[in-house]
């Protein structure tokens, strides 16, 4: 028989370099901790950021943070519970969150884990802090205590488990700043972001116009329930409610002039430098605007992302959100393929 292999991952030396892989000793999980062996990672659009060198990331490291995978261990101590308060065992299927909080900061005391002032962020860790199993792309991820973790069922697809802990929990919480009500909505961006954000919102009733430069992204957007898919050039009534999820910096310039009279901008996509905005103040003052900043999410949003996804699951299109899946070995073409490549989404699986 075959003896298992230990922990792999799949260590990024900085840009222009290839992934290695390094063999890692089994670890044992600190009280609070988990270790959790990786079903499926899929490769956001922040990983690419990073790879290309568009987004800072520590070098060596181990990039990855939309993770699905099972319990293989925990630490001593009463067993931790996920975001919906169920107790968490060995052997569960379980979404990772993004993040690690202390809970105890000014700022977790004050409901902001995400913005903790002691982060610790999966996938986006050096090395030689971190430890190997810091990010996704890994045979095994070890769970720190304080990430908020969503037991999921095992029919849940891969390709809405995974991205829980990061692009549908994030697309919850933006839509959640919205408020609710908004009855005509511009979603800008049609990456999974935004499709998500589409079909909880659509879901509710809205009308969602989504506005994207892709024909295959809008397409798809319309699969997921948006009335109506538009070029960025197209000229569309100003809506109740316009979240941005693109990241383009003209789509954040835009959002006044997108949005009614007494409506609520939210910006969820912008989180790099060199957007500056022209509104003026009086825009806001004489339109009765509200603007919502978003970044990242709470455990409650990832609770309720996923409990909205299992409702949701048989209506969703999960094989027009997955593309190739690649094995971990074969990352940095998974990489490649995910930045040339019309799939929303691009897996990675351990030992296929």
């Amino acid at each position: 028989m075959t003896a298992r292999r230990g922990p792999v991952a799949m260590v990024w030396p900085g840009v222009g370099g290839r992934h290695r892989a390094v063999a890692v000793d089994p670890p044992e999980p600190a009280p609070g901790e988990a270790l959790v062996e990786v079903e499926l990672a899929t490769v956001c659009g922040s990983d690419l950021h990073t790879v290309s060198g568009r987004r800072p990331g520590p070098a060596p490291g181990v990039l990855g943070h939309e993770t699905v995978g099972r319990v293989v261990s925990l630490g001593s101590g009463p067993a931790p519970c996920d975001v919906r308060g169920r107790t968490i065992a060995a052997g569960d299927r379980v979404a990772v969150g993004i993040y690690a909080a202390c809970g105890e900061c000014p700022r977790c005391r004050r409901g902001l884990p995400q913005k903790c002032e002691r982060l610790f962020k999966y996938g986006h860790a050096a090395l030689a802090e971190a430890g190997p199993l810091s990010g996704g792309y890994a045979s095994h991820v070890l769970v720190r205590a304080g990430t908020p973790l969503a037991v999921v069922p095992e029919d849940l697809p891969g390709a809405l488990a995974a991205p829980l802990g990061c692009a549908t929990a994030t697309a919850v919480a933006a839509v959640s700043a919205g408020g609710a009500g908004a009855r005509d909505v511009t979603v800008c961006g049609a990456g999974l972001l935004g499709l998500l954000a589409t079909a909880i919102l659509a879901g509710r009733g809205a009308a969602v116009t989504v506005v994207d430069p892709d024909p295959g992204r809008r397409a798809t957007a319309l699969l997921m329930g948006a009335r109506d898919a538009v070029d960025p050039a197209a000229q569309t009534p100003p809506a109740d409610l316009y979240i941005e999820l693109s990241g383009a910096p003209a789509a954040a310039r835009d959002a006044v002039a997108r949005t009614a009279t007494g409506g609520t901008i939210v910006l969820a996509g912008t989180v790099s430098p060199g957007a500056p905005l022209d509104w003026e103040a009086q825009d806001l003052v004489r339109g009765l605007l509200t603007v919502r900043g978003v970044h990242n999410y709470t455990p409650a949003h990832l609770a309720e992302a996923a409990a909205w996804t299992e409702s949701a699951a048989a209506r969703l299109p999960a094989g027009a959100l997955l593309g190739a899946v690649h094995p971990l070995d074969d990352l940095d073409a998974a990489l490649a393929d995910a930045a040339r490549s019309a799939a929303v989404r691009v897996g990675v699986v351990p030992g296929a």
